[in-house]
């Protein structure tokens, strides 16, 4: 038997990722095999292909941190059943027909959930929920500011900010998505390619500033989002799409009594398990009873990995990119 599976084949753009026939991986003890009904495309996989991910993988190497489908084959020592639904995250090689999983680290898909929306769930909605309250202590009453609040971070983002019960001031590329970011629970939306956000949220905030940004962006970006907050607010930095990280200029923070606090899921997993799973029961709850929502934005055949990957960076995408094997 063989399936299809991607490959980098070199650092660069899209098109250094070709589909191959391959054998399918066989699960060693501890995990499990997927067969893959759905992965999940995140920007750190953009960024990995790039070569510009801090202690990403070197080429030839196979993409995909997130799956959801069915278990195939299990290894020694796991106590799953074949056939049984399960979503994950995975160390690598979700683009494909099947994937290996760690069977500590399966989850189950929430209520009557499809593949499709169960692949968007464990990266965004654990980086949201965890940058927003493990990591950032956002509270009821608060504003928080949430960059490119109609991607897949920022529109689980803004479900869960709206959920607790803060302000949500969102931004957006275009019109489009700041209709969708509203639809979602978003109170004010700035169109940053038209509006300068700092001066915007000045005038939400009748210059006090924000309590809580989450950046995802880097660069110029977060050094003025450091402008937006407030004294003591918080800013969590959790991606750096723009290309470069942000640099903040340590006297801002000393002067502002700013903080600037770091997350990044896969180390964060390795280091403090219990602290990012906490927040799986409450996102597992409300994604199945219908409370919040992932947003799947647009789906691709496996073969169109590149089209897909092209499709995020000319930001076209909102919402959850996802392949289809």
């Amino acid at each position: 038997m063989t399936t299809r599976a991607v490959e980098v084949t070199e650092f660069g753009d899209a098109g250094t990722m070709t589909v191959r026939e391959v054998e399918p991986p066989e699960p060693e003890a501890g995990e499990v095999r997927v067969e893959v009904r759905a992965a999940g495309i995140n920007f750190a996989d953009i960024m990995q292909r790039r070569g510009h991910y801090h202690g990403g993988p070197e080429p030839p190497y196979r993409p995909g941190m997130e799956v959801a489908g069915v278990i195939d084959a299990v290894g020694e020592g796991v106590d799953r059943e074949v056939d049984e639904p399960v979503v994950s995250l995975v160390d690598g090689g979700g683009y494909a027909g099947y994937a290996v999983a760690d069977a500590r680290g399966l989850l189950e898909i929430p209520g009557e959930m499809g593949f499709e929306a169960a692949a968007g769930f464990p990266v965004q909605w654990l980086t949201a929920h965890n940058c927003l309250f493990e990591w950032g202590d956002a509270e009821a009453g608060e504003t928080v500011l949430v960059h490119a609040a109609a991607g897949g971070v920022g529109s689980a983002a803004v479900q869960l900010a709206d959920e607790a019960g803060a302000e949500v001031i969102g931004t957006a590329s275009t019109d489009e998505k700041l209709a969708m970011a509203s639809d979602l629970g978003m109170d004010h939306g700035i169109r940053y390619t038209e509006t300068d956000f700092v001066d915007r949220v000045d005038e939400i905030t009748d210059g006090e500033g924000i309590d809580l940004v989450l950046d995802g962006i880097g660069g110029e970006t977060t050094d003025r989002s450091l402008d937006a907050l407030r004294s003591f607010g918080r800013m969590v930095s959790f991606g750096a799409a723009a290309g470069e990280p942000g640099r903040p200029n340590t006297a801002d923070l000393l002067f502002g009594n700013k903080t600037v606090i770091g997350y990044h899921l896969g180390r964060a997993l390795r280091q403090q398990p219990m602290r990012v799973m906490g927040a799986v029961p409450e996102l597992t709850g409300l994604l199945g009873d219908g409370t919040l929502e992932v947003q799947v934005g647009h789906t691709f055949d496996l073969a169109d990995a590149a089209e897909a990957h092209q499709f995020i960076e000319d930001r076209k995408s909102s919402g959850k990119v996802v392949l289809v094997p």
